[in-house]
């Protein structure tokens, strides 16, 4: 959808709620009707609803939603990590170098930022018409969709680099052709927005729904990190880990389904479903339409239970590389002959050889229905990620030191995990520390879509990526141009003050 019809779409709210009963909490009520813009904005009712449809939008669109619902699986396989054998977002295509500015992906990223960024707009231009909220509430609300508007403005740069920068909704669609804004002032945008929301936004640990202190300080250090601002990114989330409001879950794989999910003390922000008005469909996607898979060399990456390299463990046996692995291995991978009541099985149809089992519940039917009404959450930010952002942006700033390794180990000693803690001897050096923690990161996190961001800002994804080898063999593609991915031809052909980006 192009941005003028976004921006026309907007102008009659659509407040898509979540949850499923008129309980105390605003997000608990089911999807409503239209409203009226002429007869909103009155009330503090009419301000929950609207924040309610703005959070509605990490939701994307419906069962093919991007950006934040979907990246987990299907981002990872533009890396070492998944391969995507569906082809509705050329994920595959992509993977080997073939992106254009039709690229299916690359349209549905673009429209459904933008789409929030409307969304958020047209309630940040709206709240202070409603004169009967106290301000402090107010603030907190618009604390809340300022959050969300960073948020989707830095998956934006993150993909795209510059942008048209929209701070207000455009009074109609000729206002809204401008010449797109340099990273750099989207990204001192977006920590403008972040800043205000942890001014505001309530110093709690994350419950239900609602972003929270500690969620903007994280999406903030993400900012820091993609600047290589080390210290300030080792300073804040020091504070996040001195708030003490959050702490790893002793229940890794319940992490990422509904029975794990209800307080938990990890996770930091997530797009949240309840079934049956709001369902995910991420566990029906990646199982029983078999479209994602684990690469051989994501498998290989994992040590062997005594914290060591599968070419360095002698536990290691090339014959049987199931055996003997990081706990995370488990949770993360399916196992040959595993009893599995999935619509796939493992010799049914398995082009890599690996495959997939996080966001799978094994304990539902591989069934149309059973796995379309899966509803547990898909999580966008959690506790393990801060620490080993403290411990990457630590070592950047000043090197290895105790705290580092504590960061680290703290993550691998989860309960139900227990792996040994660092080895200082040999990752006794900045260089070597920096690699460590990078591979913890590809473990700790992977198929929870950040591999991509992370090779990228890392400045590595030109020289590592093809020496990847896909299902079929052949080298993964990723050449300089593909930092930046190009924009959509739709939006060309509407905005033209909106430059493509180079190589393209």
């Amino acid at each position: 959808m192009k941005i003028n019809n976004v921006i026309k779409a907007t102008r009659v709210i659509f407040i898509s709620l979540l949850f499923f009963s008129c309980q105390k909490d605003f997000l608990n009520k089911n999807p409503l009707d239209m409203v009226s813009s002429e007869t909103f904005w009155k009330t503090d009712a009419d301000l929950k609803m609207a924040l309610a449809g703005c959070y509605d939008r990490l939701k994307g669109d419906g069962w093919a939603g991007f950006p934040e619902n979907f990246q987990g699986g299907y981002l990872d396989g533009l890396t070492d990590i998944a391969y995507v054998y569906w082809s509705l977002f050329n994920i595959s295509d992509m993977s080997r170098g073939n992106i254009t500015p039709n690229s299916d992906l690359v349209g549905n990223y673009y429209r459904c930022c933008y789409r929030a960024i409307s969304s958020c707009n047209y309630f940040l231009d709206n709240v202070d018409k409603v004169t009967t909220v106290a301000e402090n509430q107010r603030g907190v609300y618009k604390g809340e969709v300022k959050f969300l508007r960073a948020l989707f403005y830095f998956d934006l740069v993150n993909v795209f680099g510059g942008v048209p920068l929209y701070k207000t909704l455009p009074v109609d669609a000729e206002s809204s052709k401008i010449a797109k804004s340099t990273k750099e002032e989207l990204l001192a945008f977006v920590l403008e927005d972040l800043d205000f929301a942890i001014s505001v936004l309530p110093d709690n640990a994350y419950t239900d729904g609602h972003a929270v202190k500690g969620s903007a300080m994280g999406i903030k250090t993400r900012v820091l990190l993609s600047q290589r601002k080390w210290a300030d990114a080792a300073a804040l989330t020091q504070q996040i880990i001195s708030s003490g409001k959050f702490s790893i879950y002793n229940d890794y794989p319940n992490l990422f389904l509904n029975k794990g999910q209800t307080n938990n003390p990890e996770i930091m922000f997530s797009c949240k479903y309840l079934s049956p008005d709001w369902t995910g469909g991420y566990g029906y996607n990646i199982e029983y339409s078999a479209h994602i898979f684990l690469r051989k060399s994501f498998r290989d990456a994992f040590e062997c239970t005594d914290g060591k390299p599968i070419s360095e463990s002698p536990l290691y046996n090339a014959e049987n590389p199931f055996a003997n692995r990081d706990p995370r291995f488990y949770y993360t991978i399916r196992l040959p002959g595993e009893e599995w009541p999935g619509f796939y099985l493992y010799d049914s149809f398995n082009p890599t050889g690996v495959m997939n089992r996080k966001y799978l519940d094994p304990t539902v039917s591989g069934s149309y229905n059973d796995r379309t009404l899966n509803d547990w959450d898909f999580v966008l930010l959690r506790y393990a990620d801060v620490l080993l952002m403290y411990a990457e942006a630590k070592n950047e700033a000043s090197g290895p030191e105790a705290s580092v390794y504590a960061a680290i180990n703290q993550v691998r000693s989860r309960p139900g995990v227990n792996m040994p803690p660092v080895d200082q001897s040999k990752y006794n050096n900045q260089s070597s520390l920096r690699d460590y923690i990078r591979h913890e990161r590809e473990i700790e996190l992977g198929v929870e879509g950040r591999r991509y961001f992370d090779l990228k800002r890392w400045n590595i994804a030109h020289t590592f990526l093809p020496t990847v080898k896909d299902a079929d063999g052949n080298f993964l593609v990723f050449d300089q141009k593909q930092y930046l991915w190009p924009f959509p031809q739709s939006e060309l052909d509407s905005n033209p003050k909106l430059v493509q980006n180079p190589g393209y």
